[in-house]
């Protein structure tokens, strides 16, 4: 079975047409999304400014990660459960969106960003934690994360918007091979 096959079937159960369809449901769902997103992101963006050296340079970076982690790592369960729940109600939609896709890689490359860090620089965090300048690898990981984290809101905030969905024809056959659209052949 094809990711689209899937993604039809899954429009077509009667949970998915519930919450798309729901007066408040999905709007609840989209506003917690945002607002959980709000949380992570708000709370990322300090540490990621502190691995930069910009904010808060004489506490210590376990200080900051001890007291901010939770809250992100809490934020961010919100934020994916209910990102679940919102491809849930569209997916056919979402999953060719080119929106969409461009998060998913974002995404990817932030949960890569996040494992190189704890798996190589945040090991020796004990070596700069009170350093105002922290090593390379975690100003480069502050960095991405910033960049990457802007890209993820930029291009979740653009699926909403319908500029090069599937069923407006004709468009370039980049766009449809980007989206995924499958288009018939023009008739004679």
């Amino acid at each position: 079975m094809s990711l689209l096959a899937f993604c039809e079937w899954l429009a077509a159960t009667g949970g998915s047409i519930a919450l798309h369809e729901s007066m408040y449901m999905y709007p609840l769902v989209e506003s917690t999304h945002v607002l959980a997103l709000t949380v992570f992101v708000g709370l990322a963006v300090i540490l990621d400014l502190r691995l930069l050296g910009l904010v808060l340079r004489t506490v210590p970076v376990t200080d900051i990660t001890d007291r901010l982690l939770p809250w992100t790592k809490g934020g961010f369960a919100v934020m994916v459960v209910t990102g679940i729940l919102l491809f849930y109600a569209i997916p056919v939609r979402t999953y060719q969106s080119i929106w969409f896709r461009a998060k998913v890689v974002m995404l990817i490359l932030a949960g890569i960003n996040v494992w190189v860090f704890n798996n190589r620089v945040f090991l020796r965090v004990d070596e700069w934690k009170l350093d105002i300048t922290t090593p390379k690898g975690a100003r480069r990981a502050g960095l991405f994360s910033l960049i990457l984290w802007g890209g993820i809101i930029v291009a979740g905030r653009f699926i909403a918007y319908n500029w090069f969905d599937c069923d407006i024809q004709p468009q370039s056959a980049f766009v449809n091979w980007a989206a995924g659209c499958v288009v018939p052949p023009p008739t004679p």
